[in-house]
């Protein structure tokens, strides 16, 4: 008798929880997130509208960003090569800058890709250690990584300088120095 009490406080209890963690039910199409592929390493923009991700959806590693209000993928030309390997996308406040690690020859680089130019830059060309996890400033002047450089991981803060075009959305007033 003492078991079927303690069974039924148990149920009782658990009840509640499990069924505040109901699942949303999301579309699985190509163009949208939670496909039939293996999306990973998600991460949200500063102002909560974009999701970047990895996934194989073309059978390479590639990153790719959502649109949370359009319900979208967002067509990201020139963001990576096609034989490289990306993974660990960081975003500035609008997504405007993305952060992220590719190995192309087996050996990872720090790129930034302008979702305004379309552009892409290496950050770490010729860096001879492992380097990996970046994370963009909201602003997207400066980039935390960590590096291997002297036998251990440790953090190193790069800073693109004070001339940056910086990540604010509109209508924001900008402080002079």
């Amino acid at each position: 008798m003492r078991y079927s009490y303690l069974g039924l406080a148990i149920a009782l209890f658990f009840t509640p929880l499990i069924n505040a963690c109901n699942s949303v039910t999301v579309n699985r199409g190509p163009g949208l997130l939670n496909s039939r592929y293996n999306d990973h390493d998600p991460v949200l923009s500063g102002d909560g509208k974009l999701v970047a991700f990895v996934s194989n959806r073309d059978g390479k590693s590639r990153i790719y960003i959502y649109s949370l209000e359009q319900k979208t993928l967002i067509n990201l030309p020139g963001l990576d090569s096609a034989s490289a390997i990306a993974q660990n996308p960081s975003l500035s406040y609008t997504g405007r800058y993305i952060a992220y690690i590719s190995s192309l020859s087996g050996r990872p680089d720090l790129i930034l890709y302008d979702r305004a130019t379309g552009r892409s830059e290496f950050l770490t060309r010729g860096y001879r250690s492992w380097l990996r996890n970046p994370h963009i400033s909201p602003d997207g002047r400066y980039i935390v990584f960590e590096t291997s450089r002297r036998g251990q991981w440790d953090l190193e803060v790069l800073d693109r300088g004070p001339f940056v075009e910086l990540d604010f959305p509109d209508g924001v007033p900008i402080a002079n120095p």
